[in-house]
């Protein structure tokens, strides 16, 4: 009986886990069939997948023989794996410098990879030398309460820049409608006002949905970018040459000449768009890696639009996940601050400890 009465729990503890997956993944699913555009989604489906790998590799170590030692041995080359993330950033990082220039933007990997790969040793060694010390100051505790507080802080950027990616990925082939009224076709920059090749990956990707219409359904073309203060044109006026020169009736092609953001490509191709009667059932093309905020955006501007991805070089791809990953911290810094403030708590609280231990 005894036996018996203590299964009951362990199976409730095994089976708890994947209970609350199963929650967050439902979670996922309505958010999913109301609005695939919503960030909470991608969250949700994290989480998910997380507690339901944890725990299924949990409960293998536990009965399958041998599985605890391959385990251990996938967590003893965590280390190995942090290393060769920082260096393949650093090695983009410098990729992208010389093939697209010095830019903030293309910094970004560089600058993840050298914190990726400073961090981990600065907390050691940090660590090493608290440990060593026998009378620790007050600031001491301070410096090591700041040191707890940026491994939270990582973990968090970690696990949202993960969520992130996923999503971005799970909503980039997602299908999409057959047969859109218009399609608005975002900038990112000309090259001497001509069209870059990875403006010109979006252009054609927008041309494929196009010439896929039937006859008499062809939907609006609306490319959409104003004039840079680099720039010797308006994107939008070049990009309309270029799918004319492609074989689109001038009349399918409505330009957007005055956006200075994705924001405003969306917000002003909507009043184009709206004029003409042509608002419903949009279809946004950009690139992979940038579908996701798209997506966002329109939802926040109130367009009925759906985003496709064009592919893009894959030197680019990491540094301009980065970058979208910045750009959606900062669009919701408030919401990213508030729940950070409970990682703040935490490490005040063991400083707290700290200073109050000694002392009991």
């Amino acid at each position: 009986m005894a036996a018996t009465g203590a299964v009951a729990p362990a199976m409730t503890a095994s089976v708890l886990p994947y209970l609350v997956a199963a929650g967050f993944f439902a979670l996922y699913a309505v958010g999913r069939v109301r609005d695939p555009r919503m960030l909470r989604n991608g969250v949700f489906l994290t989480i998910a997948a997380f507690l339901a790998v944890t725990t299924t590799a949990g409960m293998l170590a536990r009965t399958v023989p041998g599985a605890a030692v391959v385990l251990g041995a996938v967590v003893a080359l965590l280390p190995l794996a942090v290393l060769v993330l920082g260096v393949a950033l650093i090695a983009n990082g410098v990729l992208m410098l010389r093939r697209e220039g010095r830019s903030l933007g293309n910094l970004l990997s560089l600058v993840a990879g050298v914190v990726v790969l400073a961090l981990p040793v600065a907390l050691v060694l940090g660590y090493a030398w608290l440990s060593s010390v026998r009378e620790r100051p007050v600031w001491l505790l301070v410096l090591a309460s700041v040191g707890f507080l940026a491994v939270l802080l990582s973990l968090y950027v970690a696990g949202t820049f993960v969520a992130f990616a996923l999503y971005s990925v799970v909503y980039a082939r997602m299908r999409r409608t057959d047969h859109p009224a218009a399609v608005v076709v975002l900038g990112s920059g000309l090259v001497h006002g001509d069209v870059p090749p990875l403006l010109r990956s979006r252009l054609d990707r927008a041309l494929a949905v196009y010439r896929s219409a039937p006859a008499g359904r062809r939907p609006l073309l609306v490319p959409s970018g104003g004039q840079g203060r680099d720039e010797p044109r308006s994107e939008g006026t070049a990009m309309a040459e270029y799918l004319v020169a492609q074989g689109v009736p001038a009349e399918d092609v409505v330009p957007e000449t005055a956006s200075r953001n994705t924001r405003q490509n969306l917000e002003y191709s909507m009043a184009l768009l709206t004029e003409r009667g042509r608002a419903e059932r949009v279809l946004v093309a950009t690139n992979e890696y940038h579908v996701l905020r798209a997506a966002v955006l329109a939802r926040q501007v109130g367009l009925d639009a759906q985003v496709v991805g064009a592919r893009t070089a894959r030197y680019y791809v990491p540094s301009a996940f980065i970058r979208e990953y910045v750009a959606v911290v900062l669009e919701y810094r408030w919401l990213n601050a508030l729940a950070c403030v409970p990682l703040v708590v935490l490490a005040a609280y063991a400083l707290w400890s700290g200073l109050s231990g000694p002392a009991g």
